[in-house]
């Protein structure tokens, strides 16, 4: 099984924060979707011998997108690929493109997931991150979506500047009142060369308090279990039955296709990823060209995506599948790097078992580690 990402670089306005690539001018749309076409196309190879099991469309702004130039991509998708009967098909959406309209015909598409970018429900907190929607839009496209989608997920920040814990929690609150299934969570970070960064620099915004942002997680953790959700990896919550499969696969090593610029893909034990500029890709798509850089993983690349992808879910590192794909030497590595971080209580052996229903120890991470675990996971990586 795999997944088509299907990058659509373009957003009404960039957020602060943001350092995905995208573009603001829609000049280069018509002949953008057209490449998108012919990629899908040229990569029909490479994945022939692949079952396509989700479809995600990201960005930028997906629903930008008119629903007959979404058709036209998933018509492509199903020409060329072999999909499964009920694929999961998510479209990204910013609040003030979902209308009434564009949710009724949206509902009568192939797309069956919504991830809808809400981040805050709070007027003033959208301003700050420069967000093209407004609070109300927010609250009244999720009135209207959860009439006709059952499958729904929003984003919401935390470890905003001066957020209260009050503030944050009335965020929560909104959010289980619509009945969403599905949460995406993430601190704000100052990634660099962003508006964001800038502002902190000079002294515009203040610096990012790692304080306040582990205690809104922690409110996270606990408010979200109390409401039926299951904390299945460090960013997401989600019911039962309502887990994102098309990120799962990235986190369980499953091959997927990226499709547009800037795009990623991985198979083979290789990463591929498309050129970072519209125009380029553009070009290279038409001339017949795929615009990418690849690289082939080695063993220890492998290894070290497997601890930072494992350890961010509930399913953790499984320590016979470290030693039958990688050998003794690097299960010995493991369990000599973890021993502190288990005795600090940040990383546990648990004794599970599979799918087979047969015995198997996997290393997770602790509720305390949780928040740490990026640079945990980073001190067990072979060098």
């Amino acid at each position: 099984m795999a997944g088509i990402y299907i990058h659509i670089p373009f957003c009404k306005q960039a957020c602060f924060y943001c350092d995905f690539h995208f573009s603001t001018s829609l000049k280069k749309k018509d002949e953008l979707i057209l490449a998108l076409v012919k990629e899908l196309e040229i990569q029909q190879k490479v994945f022939q011998n692949e079952t396509i099991e989700t479809i995600y469309f990201g960005g930028g702004t997906p629903s930008l997108l008119s629903n007959d130039e979404l058709q036209l991509l998933i018509e492509t998708v199903y020409k060329n690929y072999t999909v499964i009967k009920q694929p999961e098909i998510t479209l990204e959406a910013n609040p003030d493109d979902l209308t009434k309209n564009s949710i009724q015909e949206l509902a009568k598409s192939p797309i069956n997931r919504l991830s809808i970018g809400i981040q805050s429900f709070f007027e003033d907190d959208l301003k700050t991150m420069n967000r093209a929607h407004n609070a109300n839009e927010a609250k009244a496209c999720l009135e209207e979506a959860t009439r006709y989608f059952d499958n729904i997920t929003i984003d919401l920040i935390y470890g905003i500047p001066n957020m209260s814990l009050e503030k944050w929690n009335a965020n929560l609150e909104q959010a289980f009142q619509f009945g969403v299934n599905h949460i995406s969570s993430y601190a704000l970070t100052i990634e660099p060369k962003t508006a964001l960064a800038t502002f902190v620099q000079k002294v515009v915004f203040p610096p990012i308090d790692e304080d306040l942002a582990l205690a809104h997680f922690n409110h996270l953790v606990k408010r979200t279990e109390a409401a039926g959700f299951v904390h299945y990896e460090i960013s997401n919550f989600g019911k039962p039955q309502y887990f994102s499969k098309h990120n799962t696969s990235y986190w369980q090593g499953k091959p997927y296709l990226g499709i547009g610029p800037s795009a990623h893909s991985f198979f083979d034990n290789k990463r591929f990823w498309n050129v970072s500029n519209n125009t380029k890709y553009i070009a290279g798509i038409e001339n017949g060209v795929l615009p990418n850089t690849s690289e082939n993983l080695s063993q220890e690349d492998r290894f070290n995506e497997y601890m930072m992808t494992g350890l961010r879910t509930i399913w953790g590192v499984a320590l016979n599948r470290v030693e039958t794909e990688f050998g003794v030497d690097f299960l010995m590595h493991l369990k000599k790097q973890s021993k502190n971080f288990i005795k600090e209580g940040l990383l546990v052996v648990s004794n599970d078992v599979n799918e087979l229903n047969k015995p198997i120890q996997r290393l997770k991470a602790t509720q305390k580690g949780k928040f740490l675990i990026d640079g945990i996971a980073s001190e067990l990586f072979m060098i």
